[in-house]
């Protein structure tokens, strides 16, 4: 007997649509954003104007004068200068603790990430006061200095220390948490394969943090570059010696020499600004990179 089979349409129900937990009515967007940009323009864009407008108040010569005097060009060479000697000290110290903290465990591990956060929680003038106290005059070892003649404060080597002080944390709390995500699985496989520590940490450990690892030079270049209060006080603020960018705008100022004062500041401005678009864009590699990561774990 010959049967007929009747095909019956297979209907199915739409999947109920989640809701977001982002959606919100158009008047709460509009809202939030509206109060963000106000508070933008209020405390970023407006005075970030104003530093270029007072600079080029009295036309581009005197703007030129003002940044090529030879005071001016002294605290530039020397903000690089010690921007240059700091960063790499920090860079170096930043990869070892990070590589010590994520890949391996052993005791006082807690107590080395809090000193590590020491800086972001000692006033910048008090980390100045602490070298003060250790290299001055009256200082700890501030006897043995001058018999040996040997000076660190109101010279280079004091506002060198009191820049390492306060940017040290920040390439090391940068690759923390990255070094951390990663695990020690590559490392060891590296090692088990019969790569030497060295061979592991330039072929495996150092490609891994690479973009994080710029970024946190960036930050702490940045901070180096922009540091006040700590150099400040171990400067002695000798004009044309020992004097940084922000301590000879603050020279300037004090002066009435308006003019000038934001002529210098804008050369910071133009540095952070800089600094800024470096750090986007290692921001959109690291984010773009993600997802291939996730691609090949797919893949594996």
């Amino acid at each position: 007997m010959n049967s007929t089979a009747i095909a019956l349409p297979i209907v199915l129900d739409k999947p109920a649509r989640v809701p977001s937990a982002t959606t919100e009515p158009v008047w709460v967007k509009v809202l939030l954003m509206g109060v963000a940009l106000a508070f933008l323009t209020l405390f970023l864009f407006i005075p970030l104007l104003a530093v270029f407008t007072e600079a080029l108040r009295k036309g581009v010569d005197a703007y030129f004068a003002a940044i090529t005097e030879p005071d001016a060009l002294s605290a530039i060479r020397l903000t690089l200068t010690t921007a240059a000697i700091a960063v790499p000290l920090n860079l170096v110290f930043g990869v070892a603790a990070a590589w010590t903290i994520a890949k391996f465990e052993f005791r006082g591990k807690n107590l080395l990430l809090t000193l590590i956060d020491l800086p972001f929680s000692v006033s910048p003038i008090i980390s100045g006061l602490i070298y003060v106290l250790i290299f001055g005059a009256q200082g700890w070892i501030g006897q043995w200095l001058i018999d040996h003649d040997i000076q660190i404060l109101f010279a280079v080597p004091g506002i060198v220390l009191a820049t390492v002080f306060v940017t040290f944390p920040f390439v090391a709390r940068e690759l923390i948490p990255l070094m951390q995500s990663q695990g020690v699985e590559e490392e060891e496989a590296a090692l088990v394969l019969g790569a030497n520590g060295w061979q592991t940490f330039w072929k495996v450990t150092l490609p891994n943090i690479k973009w994080g690892l710029l970024y946190g030079v960036i930050l702490c270049n940045a901070r180096a570059m922009g540091e006040f209060g700590a150099v400040s006080v171990v400067s002695g603020h000798i004009r044309g010696e020992t004097n940084t960018m922000p301590l000879h705008v603050e020279i300037l100022y004090n002066e009435y020499n308006f003019s000038a004062a934001f002529a210098v500041a804008s050369l910071l401005a133009l540095l952070a600004l800089a600094t800024l678009a470096i750090k986007s864009f290692i921001e959109w590699r690291i984010y773009r990179g993600a997802p291939e990561a996730l691609q090949g774990e797919n893949a594996a």
